[in-house]
């Protein structure tokens, strides 16, 4: 056989190959698909991998989860759940990592459990050696939820509930992370000519309304740094939150000042409002 007969035969070969091995990698739909969601709670993200079972008519409770066993809270391979830094679960403390998600089913109550082995597929091979936390939690009547949901109902800056959802049935816990830590990490560790970190800090802090002499601290600080619209303006706005409007209007208006002269051009329409609303308030 000719070279050029030997190409064109193997050319011809791995065109007839090509559709077995395109075969080879199709996955075909599973009957619970498989969900990841990231969601970022407070300045922490979280991430939920789980596979979602349909009821289809069957019961689903004390049936085809049976109560007081563990379960692996969804279809197919293990529940995950990763948190970027430490948090806590209704009020115990979790740390940072990936873990799968076990839960014991009751009738009037709940063990929602962290479990560090990341690999569980069937229910046997669950071992409670390897919790790494339990949390009870209260199960709730719900609206009927066909295929199986894990998420988060509620988010806050600090917390956010965890909840499980499926048939009739809602079972949240809540997740907590520490925001003030990292906040207050920030402008510990910010650059001497900083002056946007001990801005955002103030601002989280006086709207979380806590700990409001660190908060003003911080934004005198910003201050200092380098006076300018966006720090003034919003110490006018904490003077007049704490009723002291005459020296919220005195802040206002050299915010105004300062804004004028802003390479940065920022927009003052819903200042100028509430400035307006102060002095007609002063006089």
């Amino acid at each position: 056989m000719s070279r050029t007969s030997r190409t064109g035969a193997l050319a011809f070969a791995a065109l007839l190959l090509a559709p077995a091995a395109a075969r080879a990698e199709l996955e075909a739909p599973r009957p619970s698909p498989k969900e990841t969601l990231t969601q970022r709670v407070g300045l922490t993200d979280v991430t939920i991998s789980y596979s979602r079972p349909s009821v289809k008519g069957r019961v689903i409770w004390g049936e085809l989860v049976p109560w007081d066993k563990p379960w692996r809270t969804g279809a197919n391979e293990a529940t995950t759940i990763t948190f970027g830094d430490d948090v806590t679960v209704d009020g115990q403390k979790l740390a940072a990592g990936t873990y799968s998600i076990v839960t014991i089913p009751g009738k009037t109550e709940w063990t929602v459990i962290f479990n560090k082995d990341t690999k569980l597929w069937f229910e046997t091979e669950y071992s409670a050696a390897n919790d790494v936390l339990r949390v009870k939690a209260k199960p709730e009547p719900a609206e009927m939820v066909e295929t199986l949901r894990i998420g988060f109902p509620t988010v806050g800056p600090t917390s956010a509930v965890l909840a499980i959802e499926w048939d009739k049935l809602r079972v949240p816990v809540t997740i907590g992370v520490d925001v003030d830590g990292k906040v207050r990490a920030a402008v510990a560790s910010a650059k001497a000519d900083d002056w946007r970190t001990p801005l955002t800090a103030a601002t989280y802090l006086f709207g979380q309304k806590k700990d409001a002499a660190t908060a003003w601290s911080w934004l005198e600080k910003s201050i200092s740094i380098q006076k300018n619209y966006s720090n003034v303006a919003r110490k006018a706005r904490v003077l007049a939150d704490e009723g002291k409007l005459a020296e919220a209007v005195k802040a206002g208006e050299e915010a105004m000042t300062l804004a004028k002269t802003s390479p940065d051009k920022p927009s003052m329409t819903g200042f100028e409002k509430a400035l307006a609303e102060w002095k007609a308030k002063v006089k």
